[in-house]
């Protein structure tokens, strides 16, 4: 008469790591669907810049409150010459290097980094030959924007790859700033060239690069973070219903 106690104790052990599973499941859906909605709320912000493009002062890219926020921005400044190299971006499923240079504004009391454009890589990996010039009174607009995400940091964020020359994993300002000998430090803000050129810009004088607004560039999109979601929610679900299904067969194989 108590052989049915194993078999009940058996389940109950099954039904808890059954519902831890459920809420690990149910907890890594919320958290893509927190994700989803940062990056919605990222595009929604950056399209309100970009449809309005009403030029704000560049002093607004060293104010910390609007470190996450976007602005459309012009004004004047003198390039300070270095040249920093973003490795592993990928443009339209192409591998190569995201150009930025440093931007001195009159209006400001920062320095700003600023996207130059993308540039391909050969299976050599060999950087282009060209880098940002140092020049005086140039005008520049675009958009402000936080810098790339960095991912998981390791190793160093930068090298140095000949006089004035910095290949970087990441953007890590601070040691940018510290590379780069910039006493004021960079500002929380890079600031993404207009694609449009014309003369007068400093963008004609940079090296023609692949120039874009891409918000969310090397990042998981929204839809992807919504279709990740449903797939950890379905996984809860499937784990629910495996546990009834298999209380059901338990209690069966015990009434018989």
């Amino acid at each position: 008469m108590s052989a049915p106690a194993p078999r009940r104790g058996g389940l109950a052990v099954g039904w808890v790591l059954a519902l831890a599973a459920i809420v690990l499941f149910c907890l890594l859906g919320r958290w893509q669907l927190g994700r989803m909605h940062e990056k919605q709320a990222k595009l929604a912000a950056a399209a309100h810049a970009l449809d309005k493009r009403v030029p704000q002062p560049l002093l607004l890219a060293s104010d910390p409150k609007r470190g996450d926020a976007y602005d459309w921005a012009a004004g004047r400044g003198s390039m300070a010459g270095g040249t920093l190299w973003l490795d592993n971006q990928i443009h339209d499923g192409k591998p190569g290097v995201r150009m930025y240079c440093v931007l001195l504004p009159d209006d400001g009391v920062q320095a700003v980094l600023v996207d130059a454009g993308w540039w391909p890589l050969d299976a050599r990996r060999d950087l282009p030959v060209f880098g940002c010039p140092a020049s005086q009174d140039v005008a520049v607009r675009g958009l402000l924007a936080p810098p790339p995400s960095s991912g998981l940091a390791s190793g160093d964020a930068l090298a140095a790859s000949g006089p004035q020359r910095w290949l970087a994993t990441r953007l890590d300002l601070s040691a940018i700033a510290h590379a780069m000998t910039l006493s004021t430090g960079l500002a929380p803000r890079v600031l993404r060239l207009d694609p449009t050129r014309s003369k007068g810009d400093a963008g004609v004088m940079l090296a023609p690069g692949e120039r874009d607004l891409d918000i969310l560039p090397n990042t998981i999109t929204p839809e992807r973070h919504l279709g990740y979601a449903v797939q950890w929610f379905g996984l809860a679900l499937t784990v629910f219903v495996i546990a009834i299904v298999l209380t059901l067969r338990s209690r069966k194989r015990q009434t018989q």
